[in-house]
């Protein structure tokens, strides 16, 4: 049985930045990050084990001194001025595409200020990202999550349409047509979707299609790990998301002749070679 790893699958440019910047940080002592790190059950475990644990936002206002590592997603000014008053230390390891999406958002709601105009941020809400893209937008932005939350919007207004990094480039533009059929007022939209993510989509279905069974590795509180394990399934039905090597079922490979081992950008290259290795052993027992 052939098994093998899809090369363009794990960890973007934006999450292997920030966790180096945390290895290295804790080369040098004591750091805490706001928030996972990255959306891997796993992956946490393991820097847990360098010394990284986790705060939230009421222990960071709580916090007097130290070093606090803000993650790939960004986060709202107010987080950077909390850091401030409190004496404490930011190591910034939001990714650069984030950072950049970040001043457009707040250049787009400077513009639509003038004009009575709304900002739409199409994202996942909730979402760490598209909660420091608000901040950006002093919380006035609109988020739609899909094409029913166009509701929210007033389309006699003008409106300035961006979009989280990792948004499904079908789903963003499905939205944007849906607006622009009903938007009354002028319209600006820009595609701000990270280009490494964007090209995600397409190869993950070429790739699920390429073999018999696809073992999909991501943590499940991972929106990107969820959309690209629905495009592995819609693309191959023999199609299995786990977090670790210790989900795997010895009859999704009975009848396999090959098997591809994919994931999320969360998903950590280390892991995906630990499911393939217990993949082939499964085989051979």
């Amino acid at each position: 049985m052939r098994v093998e790893i899809d090369e363009r699958s794990g960890f973007c440019f934006g999450v292997v930045r920030a966790i180096t910047a945390a290895e290295e940080a804790l080369k040098q002592g004591s750091i805490v990050s706001l928030g996972d790190i990255v959306h891997n059950p796993i992956e946490m475990g393991r820097l847990g084990k360098l010394g990284l644990r986790s705060i939230d936002h009421t222990s960071l206002r709580n916090m007097r001194c130290g070093k606090v590592l803000i993650r790939a997603h960004g986060e709202p000014p107010a987080t950077y001025e909390a850091a401030r008053d409190n004496g404490v230390e930011i190591v910034d390891a939001t990714c650069p595409v984030v950072a950049r999406l970040q001043k457009s958002v707040s250049k787009a709601y400077e513009e639509m200020q003038a004009v009575n105009g709304q900002v739409v941020i199409i994202g996942k809400k909730g979402h760490a990202e598209v909660e420091g893209l608000l901040g950006h937008a002093e919380g006035n932005a609109i988020v739609v999550e899909n094409v029913d939350d166009v509701r929210q919007i007033d389309f006699s207004r003008p409106l300035y349409v961006l979009s989280q990094t990792t948004q499904s480039p079908v789903l963003f533009d499905g939205i944007v047509d849906e607006i622009r059929s009903r938007a009354h007022a002028g319209i600006t939209v820009r595609n701000t979707i990270c280009r490494e993510v964007a090209g995600r989509e397409e190869h993950m279905a070429e790739f699920a299609r390429s073999y018999d069974v696809v073992i999909f590795v991501s943590g499940r509180n991972s929106s990107n790990g969820r959309a690209l394990f629905d495009v592995c399934l819609q693309a191959n039905s023999c199609s299995h998301m786990i977090e670790h090597e210790g989900e795997l079922n010895r009859e999704w490979f009975e009848n396999a002749r090959s098997v591809g081992v994919c994931g999320a950008t969360s998903t950590p290259r280390w892991l995906m070679e630990r499911v393939r290795e217990n993949i082939v052993e499964i085989k051979n027992n």
